[in-house]
């Protein structure tokens, strides 16, 4: 039954969460509200930073790992199957049918709908992620916020350094203060 679970809502995941891994992230904080035990709200910052260093994408990286804490290796495949067959079911029907309407004024102005769509659950999800990171139920972490702070005008300053350098930043300043005194 857990397996039929875990297909269904990444399946609901994936045909909705248009526009890549950040845009799984309200669907993923709904998923934990309503399933605890398959993965927690920590559990999805933890998903999103180390989905952002691995390679692959990111949902399905975060599928896999939502997958392997409800029900093991199985329940990994299940989950990520799920999260995908939407896609692939989209993928060949448009394909078939895009050719037919790529100039049709409608479709473009569907296609404008949804770029901002996908940008409205970016920023939703960014927010969530801030306020994993930064707030520890109403008190602000200060090293956290500090190092937000920091690595934000670092990046705005810096605009040409390549992600994967942020991210090492970003992995280092987290361990070094992390580390017992």
């Amino acid at each position: 039954m857990i397996y039929l679970e875990l297909f269904f809502n990444f399946f609901r995941i994936g045909l909705f969460a248009i526009g890549g891994g950040l845009a799984t992230l309200p669907f993923l904080f709904e998923l934990s509200a309503n399933n605890p035990t398959w993965l927690s709200a920590g559990d999805i910052s933890n998903m999103v930073a180390v989905s952002q260093s691995t390679p692959g994408p990111m949902g399905i990286n975060m599928a896999t790992f939502a997958g392997h804490q409800a029900a093991g290796l199985l329940g990994s495949l299940v989950a990520t199957f799920g999260l995908v067959t939407p896609s692939v079911i989209i993928i060949l029907l448009v394909a078939r049918a895009l050719e037919r309407f790529r100039d049709n004024k409608f479709v473009n102005y569907a296609f404008y709908g949804l770029r901002a769509t996908v940008i409205a659950l970016i920023g939703y999800a960014c927010s969530q992620v801030f306020v994993l990171a930064i707030l520890d139920g109403n008190r602000v972490r200060p090293i956290e916020a500090g190092m937000f702070a920091v690595m934000l005008f670092l990046i705005v300053k810096f605009k040409k350094v390549h992600p994967i350098i942020w991210i090492a930043i970003a992995a280092v300043l987290g361990i070094v203060l992390k580390l017992p005194s």
